[in-house]
């Protein structure tokens, strides 16, 4: 019968300046079937750790050169030496020298002369518990691949690049607090080709749970806007010319977002109520002619739009999406004229926190540094993500922070 893992000799390292007493740990540790080596001092134990992996270390307490006590404190300094559990040997028997051997990671304790028994128990317990972070290990490597892997994934879910409209800038960001996030963005030209979509959401709750939920969500917008638009623009019986017309191109729009939004959340009410997950979205239709917006703020953050004349917000339109089936939604329009930008951003920007405090960023300082911005969309974005991080100062970011910005140029720009 072939040995497995858990049966196979482990690496033991003996370290101890008195040689009949390495003789005597190293004999009595073959005896029970593992591989040894032995040091005979600290400073060579901690080269040998260095070099090789071993399942655990025998480490004796005074010793020339480098002690015991420096040994550990070593071995806390390396992320990989951490993990090696520690038996501590010495003659000297008190309880401080045990506590402090604790206190530096050493895992347990055994006193001179050896005892074969004693020596046969601690080592057993050392490398059961060895094996078992080893596997602990192992698991979350695992774990971390999955949601890399995710995390590659759902960055497909995102425009490869930005449209291009002339006169109008487009600009957006996404940081993750976790390997993967639940807010998400989109930008792309409809089927017509002088308007551009912009939508921003942010689904309820962290996790894997919302990142599924952030790539159903976004497909689905995606799928239903682009499936209108080519019922807009091939409506029996009317000509181009005819949906041209003063007010029926954006009679044709608004019908375009009522029938996308109401679609998606219907879907996800309806099909995924056990889930018990909804998103807050901002979806705009961007017209590259007239600079009219219109949109549908399902409960998600005011946008603002700001510009030489001020700022203003896009207060929501209607519910966010995916609470119940056949929830109202309100088409508003706005129209941003030359040197307006149009920002959205999810509440990681408004909630992030200062390092050691509850108090959070907040919508007064986002507002003040998106009114004060100029330049290009991307620019914008840039200095609203550098004050937020300036006001963290380092505290782990706790949310996902997603930014977008639609800018018209100046005439002459």
């Amino acid at each position: 019968m072939s040995r497995g893992p858990e049966d196979a000799p482990a690496q033991v390292l003996v370290a101890d300046d008195v040689e009949m007493n390495r003789d005597l740990l190293a004999r009595r540790v073959r005896r029970l079937g593992h591989e040894v080596t032995m040091a005979e001092d600290g400073r060579q134990a901690l080269e040998l750790l260095k070099a090789r992996d071993f399942d655990v270390l025998l480490l004796d307490i005074m010793m020339p050169n480098m002690n015991g006590y420096e040994v550990l404190e070593a071995m806390a300094l390396d992320p990989r030496l951490r993990q090696v559990p520690v038996i501590m040997i010495s003659a000297v028997d008190d309880k401080e020298s045990i506590a402090r051997c604790i206190g530096l990671g050493a895992d347990d304790y055994l006193p001179k002369p050896f005892d074969p028994v004693i020596l046969q128990a601690r080592l057993g317990s050392s490398l059961a518990r060895k094996r078992l972070r080893d596997r602990e290990h192992i698991y979350q490597k695992s774990l971390e691949r999955e949601l890399e892997i995710g995390r590659e994934i759902q960055a497909h879910f995102l425009p490869d690049s930005l449209p291009t409209l002339a006169g109008f800038d487009f600009a957006a960001r996404l940081r993750s607090a976790r390997m993967v996030s639940g807010d998400f963005y989109d930008l792309y030209p409809l089927g017509g080709g002088n308007e551009v979509v912009a939508v921003v959401g942010d689904v309820c709750d962290k996790g894997v749970g919302a990142a599924l939920f952030m790539a159903l969500f976004r497909s689905l917008l995606r799928a239903l806007a682009e499936q209108s638009d080519g019922a807009r623009w091939n409506e029996r019986g009317a000509s181009r010319e005819r949906r041209r017309e003063s007010g029926s191109r954006t009679e044709a729009v608004t019908g375009h977002l009522l029938r996308t939004v109401t679609l998606a959340n219907d879907y996800i009410a309806g099909t995924h109520s056990r889930s018990n997950m909804f998103a807050t979205v901002f979806f705009a239709i961007v017209d590259g002619e007239s600079g009219l917006v219109q949109y549908i703020n399902a409960g998600h953050e005011p946008p603002a739009v700001v510009g030489p004349s001020g700022l203003r917000r896009l207060p929501p339109t209607g519910p966010a999406l995916g609470l119940l089936p056949g929830l109202p939604f309100v088409v508003r329009q706005t129209t941003l004229a030359p040197g307006e930008s149009l920002v959205a951003w999810t509440d990681g920007v408004t909630e992030a926190q200062a390092q050691g405090t509850t108090e959070l960023f907040g919508e007064e300082r986002t507002l003040a540094v998106v009114e004060e911005s100029n330049g290009t969309a991307a620019e914008l974005l840039d200095r609203l993500l550098a004050a937020v991080d300036a006001y963290a100062a380092g505290a782990e970011q706790a949310d996902d922070i997603t930014l977008l910005a639609v800018r018209r140029g100046r005439i002459g720009d």
